[in-house]
């Protein structure tokens, strides 16, 4: 395995985990707002969709085309959830890093088949 394999095998999985803690950067707002149990129950659910996204890292670890799938339908996801008429940075910081990442774990398993 060349040092281009390598590059291609570990991008997505780093980016995808920095994706992830990138959407897990928008609970902390819940702690101007909540306190006690309620701090703990919306810290939870707005840290839900980055765990939900993380137990799919981990089964896209081996299995690639889970990464593709996930990330892709979380990018498009995101933009008919918000709908169009909001500004393109909401877009361009959510679900651009979501469909890149799709895009590199498809690229990722084209390479380990090529590889074969």
């Amino acid at each position: 395995m060349g040092i281009i394999d390598k590059i291609i095998f570990w991008l997505p999985r780093i980016l995808s985990i920095g994706f992830i803690m990138f959407l897990s950067l928008f609970a902390l707002d819940v702690f101007g707002e909540y306190s006690g149990l309620e701090l703990v129950v919306a810290l939870f659910m707005h840290l839900l969709p980055s765990l939900i996204l993380l137990l799919f890292i981990v089964i896209a670890w081996k299995h690639e085309l889970v990464g593709v799938f996930i990330f892709l339908f979380a990018g498009i996801f995101y933009i008919w959830m918000v709908g169009f008429g909001r500004p393109w940075s909401w877009y361009a910081f959510i679900s651009g890093p979501a469909l890149i990442v799709g895009v590199l774990y498809f690229w990722s398993w084209v390479n380990k088949r090529k590889n074969i």
